[in-house]
């Protein structure tokens, strides 16, 4: 039987950083995202999309932003965040993760209701 190894390459941190979860893919691919320090105040989710751009992440999606709660909820204020996903019966909406009580909703993308905070990437 050959021997499998299961040791898994992170990536290097910047200052500030935090690793919030590797996710696999159907490919075996290993999608790395790492919570970007720094939060905006609540804002209207184009609003947060251009911030997390303006500093080189992204909004996480809504699977990154359970993890953050299960895993990081004390990097984060007793509020909501938007994630960078639509809701899939109506775009004008995009769902949120609260981090007072851990559920995730959606809300018009128009309103100034969520705060955000920045991820990145990384394909290893």
């Amino acid at each position: 039987m050959s021997e499998i190894n299961s040791a898994i390459e992170l990536p290097e941190l910047r200052e500030g950083e935090i690793y919030l979860c590797g996710l696999v893919n159907g490919n075996g691919s290993v999608t790395h995202t790492i919570l970007l320090p720094g939060d905006n105040d609540d804002a209207n989710w184009s609003a947060q999309l251009e911030w997390a751009k303006s500093i080189g992440g992204d909004l996480p999606t809504r699977v990154e932003l359970a993890v953050a709660f299960e895993q990081h909820r004390d990097q984060f204020q007793r509020d909501w965040y938007w994630s960078n996903q639509d809701h899939e019966d109506d775009s004008a909406y995009a769902w949120y993760q609260d981090f007072g009580d851990g559920y995730q909703n959606d809300d018009l993308k128009s309103d100034d209701v969520c705060r955000a905070r920045a991820v990145r990437r990384l394909i290893i």
